[in-house]
């Protein structure tokens, strides 16, 4: 027994530490070099995440930002609950790939604020999930131009999201996805202290305004 609780721990780690290697990978700096654009980090806000690049007026590599960062995430939890056979490997490796996004150990722990992984995540984790947490964002964000307070609205209903019973979709949620939306929201809420000082303000730029 010792020994297979043993082994299960060690997937576990192993799952944590790949989902963190992947989650690392800083595709918003590497897009933004090979297109041309320069280094991300020295244009609008520093953030390497697909707003910032945005802002560098390629609308191009803006998307394959989003769906690369989006997909690490989406990926390290598929791969790991695919070969562990286990929703919470899954989760953890998921949670870990997004702890890379946001904490980079190629960039010195300065990364994105999380968005488009956590998205990824929902959707590879519980699809229906996802999609009403991407729901929630967009409208959020058509009604009031703040790409950062859609955010923080969609992470903080995707727990309670978790808890709604969805028969149709066939996919019932578990603790696991639940703890992972938890914990991907308190990082956002934690990546985003500057823009909810900014929303109480009144300073926050809406979407489509540039930012010096």
């Amino acid at each position: 027994m010792q020994d297979l609780a043993a082994a299960a721990m060690g997937s576990l780690a192993l799952a944590a530490v790949g989902g963190y290697l992947l989650g690392s990978i800083p595709f918003g700096v590497l897009v933004t070099r090979l297109g041309g654009a320069g280094d991300v980090r020295q244009i609008g806000s520093g953030n390497i995440g697909a707003t910032n690049v945005l802002r560098t007026g390629r609308k191009d590599l803006a998307l394959a930002t989003l769906l690369l960062d989006a997909g690490k995430g989406a990926a390290a939890l598929l791969l790991a609950r695919w070969l562990l056979g286990s929703e919470l490997a899954g989760c953890i490796a998921g949670g870990a790939a997004f702890l890379g996004h946001i904490f980079p150990v190629w960039l010195k722990f300065k990364g994105g604020k999380g968005v488009a992984t956590f998205f990824g995540l929902l959707i590879a984790a519980h699809w229906p999930l996802g999609l009403m947490a991407g729901a929630t964002w967009l409208i959020v964000a058509f009604a009031l131009r703040y790409s950062s307070l859609a955010a923080l609205v969609a992470a903080a209903l995707a727990p309670l999201y978790s808890l709604l019973p969805l028969p149709s979709a066939g996919l019932p949620t578990s603790s696991a996805i639940t703890l992972l939306a938890v914990f991907t929201a308190l990082l956002i809420y934690i990546r985003h202290h500057e823009n909810i000082g900014r929303l109480l303000k009144g300073a926050e730029p809406r979407i489509g305004a540039s930012k010096a």
